[in-house]
């Protein structure tokens, strides 16, 4: 195997290996990653899609997902509300869409919704739409197809589940739901017309071969937007004492990332901001798209200083893979 050989059968529209993706994990990281944006550069030219988020519903989770703040299992301290206002929500998304972002995800603790959360929330995002008029995305759990249908019907047109790691690696982050429930979720929401944004967590203890095998399954399910987020070890969770990964370690992350999902956008999100350099050069690795502002508890960058930073890399902010 050869990377600048593998670089243009991608370019050609050939799928890689898990064989060779291991092999191009290896690869020098500079050579890495300057093949790897050779590939965005062909397949998504100089498109970025950016967007942000909003924690419509906080903490007391039954799950016991062990890096996450708001799980009732882990004693972190992060705030606990229950679902915000319609109006509330809406008047995010004006002040998200004033300042340039095109995409604003409402983002709500729990297992799933209740019939009647999924309606108040469909409320929400016609107001959104008659008034905002930004693209609408949602991550509200495991609901079933027909929760997806309502709010497709409401004006949402992307839903977001993360994989968060392989199926192999997956019982060792979360027991109380399994990597099926989270297929069966998302093949839902495709089934309902919904574009589906899905990645995962890196640092959660996973093996190499689990990042390769995640990035796998994502292009078995056909994932054009692909959130790769690095921990942030949050004291109070089972991984507060977890390794940070470093800005190489992303670096090599998103340019093999590229390598297997050429045509999807790779999108910074959570952790970034522990990066020195916020993912600059991320963004000249392979990756294409990020979460702005802040997270779902932790402090994020602002799009004001992320617009910047794209304006100087010659970036065109855009919705993309909708």
């Amino acid at each position: 195997m050869n990377l600048n050989e593998l670089t243009a059968e991608v370019l050609s529209g050939k799928q890689i290996t898990k064989e060779e993706a291991l092999f191009l994990y290896q690869q020098p990281l500079a050579e890495l990653c300057e093949n790897a944006d050779q590939i965005r550069r062909h397949f998504c030219a100089n498109q970025f899609d950016i967007c942000t988020i909003v924690n419509a519903k906080s903490g007391n989770c039954s799950e016991n997902c062990k890096f996450c703040a708001q799980s009732a299992r882990n004693h972190t301290g992060a705030a606990t509300y229950p679902l915000l206002a319609k109006e509330e929500i809406v008047a995010q998304a004006k002040c998200n869409h004033d300042q340039g972002v095109l995409r604003y995800s409402i983002v709500t603790s729990g297992r799933h919704l209740s019939d009647r959360e999924v309606e108040e929330m469909c409320e929400a995002v016609r107001e959104i739409k008659e008034k905002v008029g930004i693209s609408v995305c949602v991550s509200f759990g495991l609901l079933k197809e027909e929760q997806f249908r309502k709010l497709k019907e409401a004006g949402v047109t992307r839903v977001h589940n993360n994989l968060e790691t392989s199926r192999k690696n997956f019982p060792n982050i979360c027991t109380t739901h399994t990597f099926d429930d989270k297929v069966q979720a998302i093949r839902a929401a495709q089934a309902a017309g919904l574009s589906v944004c899905s990645g995962g967590i890196m640092g959660l203890g996973e093996t190499v071969e689990d990042r390769i095998d995640m990035a796998f399954s994502l292009r078995e399910l056909g994932i054009r937007s692909v959130p790769v987020n690095m921990l942030n070890p949050i004291p109070g969770t089972p991984f507060e004492n977890n390794r940070k990964l470093t800005e190489n370690d992303m670096r090599r992350i998103v340019a093999v990332y590229r390598f297997i999902l050429p045509k999807s956008s790779i999108r910074l999100a959570g952790g970034r901001g522990l990066l020195p350099d916020k993912g600059k050069s991320c963004f000249t690795s392979g990756a294409n798209a990020a979460i702005s502002g802040d997270m779902l508890t932790t402090a994020g960058i602002t799009t004001k200083t992320d617009m910047a930073l794209l304006n100087e890399l010659g970036y065109e902010v855009k919705i993309c893979n909708e």
